[in-house]
């Protein structure tokens, strides 16, 4: 027998009665209920501590009590008798379980057989299975899930949630590779991937979470803009909708990486241009409006692929990477994640570096592949170009160096000889916004003829183009390494190097590198013109070889690090190593606070 002393049963907290299920000389087991206590709305059940027999019960039903108030004495079992055995009680799952079930089932793809065979059948992937391939397995937490579209004064509620699932917005955070991010991803297949008002809430809600926790942010871009079907709302046309803002909001703060496949207009596309890197397969069409639009704009009618073809659009610069479906975005994206979000994969170097030393021609004005010299000296595999088809006199890009993310410029003499026209500006000057955003030193391979000169160039606003380049330059604050490949002249070549030659942490050489205020063929012919004039027609040629072969070696690179104006001139075998000698000497500076500046076009 178990021997303790009578005890009272307390009331825990103040309220009234509800149930007394035991009578005094019950025998009750360990943690039988013996009262039911209702306080605030809630039925608290008052359980025995252990086997015992009811002495006395000191309430009844309907009874108020207080917190502490003594409610019935126990005591201890006589000799030989033992307390009831309790059948164990079934407890069925809440009710609310199967409903929770059923709705889950309704948001799967599996649910819209008919939606993803279509899908499927023009090669195209659903939403979430885009989601699926971007996030480590099992790292997605959705938010908005149960979302429908703002249309139940219209369309019964049961429709709306098998039809209009996540109201067409997949939203949620995950990791990629072990490292957090933010995805929202438009699902064509609910109501043409349109922006209804719960979308918009749902994104507006992921895209605060992304800019609070500093979430890298994923964005599958596909379909149109506003839908004109949601009713279920007090407005006129919503124009104060802040998503736009709030995800303009996240540049600069935060990696965003976006994605369009397939159709993408008006409001989609909007969010997408505000991507630090776009991302488009091939047959997409992308504007900021739709046929309808366009149509509605009194401009005629034109088909959905034609409004704004990739390849036309990559060649405006509005693109930044073509891929061939949404498998390879998707793994492109992931990349892309890892060198804008800073994390270091050691790897080794692409190529062997003695064949550096046999790649620039003997020939003064002879082309080359600079894409050998990036593909030899950055990590195998790592270099990410950006809007190739865009500004190509300068080659932008994204790469590794011994694991660590970097942004690269280098020129590009196959076309236009290297000079840097108006979109080659804008495309350096994005790059080095790119890089000072995020963290990434920036390393120039410089060959260029200066800025590109003419009407046709002056045309284009090249004022404004090139001022974009030194104003962009001055507000830098991460590390500036560059190395002058072969001809570095006037302007454009201060340009690549941050503004100057000593902006960079350390400006280096090759041994074929050669320097003037201008290209050497027009110093000569404007300099010694008089002279020139003067000579003999016959003797003139000879005149300006002499000059010019002068004015070659006064700006030979060896000449130019004697008078300081270079810190180096190095073997092309040593380029890896020695910015990787760099890099590290300017690894303990911490980033000052960025600089705002008026962007000049």
């Amino acid at each position: 027998m178990n021997e303790f002393l009578p005890s009272e049963v307390s009331s825990p907290a103040q309220g009234t009665l509800t149930a007394v299920e035991v009578s005094p000389g019950d025998r009750v087991a360990a943690g039988q209920v013996l009262l039911r206590l209702e306080s605030m709305k809630m039925e608290i059940p008052l359980a025995a501590p252990r086997d015992a027999r009811v002495r006395s019960v000191l309430v009844a039903v309907g009874d108020t009590v207080h917190e502490g108030d003594s409610l019935l004495v126990l005591e201890a079992l006589p000799t030989g008798e033992a307390a009831p055995v309790l059948a164990a009680a079934a407890v069925a799952p809440h009710p609310g379980l199967a409903t929770l079930q059923a709705r889950r089932q309704l948001l799967a793809d599996a649910a819209r057989p008919e939606a993803v065979s279509r899908r499927h059948a023009l090669g195209r992937r659903t939403a979430r299975e885009n989601v699926a391939d971007l996030l480590d397995a099992g790292s997605f937490t959705e938010y908005g899930a149960f979302a429908v579209a703002a249309q139940r004064s219209r369309r019964p509620l049961d429709e709306l949630q098998r039809q209009t699932p996540a109201d067409g917005l997949i939203a949620g955070t995950g990791t990629v590779d072990g490292r957090p991010v933010a995805v929202l991803a438009y699902d064509y297949t609910v109501l043409a991937g349109t922006q209804g008002v719960f979308n918009h809430r749902k994104a507006d809600r992921l895209l605060a979470i992304a800019e609070r926790e500093r979430l890298p942010l994923v964005l599958f871009a596909e379909g149109g803009g506003g839908r004109p079907g949601d009713v279920d709302w007090q407005g006129v046309a919503g124009l104060d909708c802040a998503t736009f803002g709030r995800f303009a909001a996240l540049s600069g703060v935060v990696p965003t990486i976006g994605i369009a496949a397939g159709y993408c207009f008006a409001g989609n596309a909007a969010l997408l241009g505000c991507c630090d890197v776009v991302v488009a397969t091939e047959g997409s069409s992308l504007g900021l409006g739709g046929p309808a639009m366009i149509e509605g704009g009194g401009l005629g009618r034109v088909a959905p692929q034609d409004v704004g073809p990739v390849d036309v659009l990559a060649a405006a610069g509005a693109v930044d990477c073509v891929v061939a479906d949404e498998s390879a975005a998707v793994a492109l994206a992931r990349t892309l994640l890892g060198l804008l979000a800073g994390a270091r994969r050691p790897g080794p170097a692409g190529g062997d570096a003695q064949t550096l030393r046999s790649l620039m021609p003997a020939q003064r004005n002879a082309a080359y592949e600079v894409r050998t010299v990036l593909e030899t000296v950055f990590d195998a595999g790592s270099l990410v170009e950006l809007r190739p088809a865009f500004g190509r006199p300068v080659l932008t890009a994204l790469a590794r160096l011994d694991g660590r993310p970097v942004a690269v410029a280098a020129s590009q003499v196959r076309h236009g000889a290297g000079a840097l026209d108006a979109p080659a500006c804008d495309s350096l000057a994005r790059l080095m916004q790119l890089a000072d955003a995020h963290g990434l030193p920036l390393l120039s391979f410089v060959d260029t003829p200066g800025f590109m000169v003419g009407p046709a160039s002056e045309a284009t606003g090249m004022l404004r183009h090139a001022a974009r380049l030194f104003v962009t330059a001055a507000a830098l604050r991460v590390p500036v390494a560059s190395v002058v490949l072969r001809r570095g002249y006037g302007l454009g070549a201060m340009a690549l190097t941050a503004g100057h030659f000593h902006a960079p942490v350390a400006t280096a050489a090759w041994p074929s590198g050669e320097f003037g205020a201008m290209g050497l063929e027009g110093s000569v012919r404007l300099g010694f013109r008089r002279e020139l004039e003067a000579a003999p027609e016959h003797a003139r040629e000879a005149l300006f070889q002499r000059l010019l072969a002068e004015a070659v070696a006064r700006g030979e690179a060896l000449n130019m690090a004697s008078h300081l104006e270079i810190d180096d001139v190095i073997d092309p075998a040593e380029t890896r190593d020695w910015l990787l000698r760099v890099l590290r000497s300017a690894d303990g500076r911490p980033l000052p606070p960025r600089r705002a500046f008026v962007d000049p076009c």
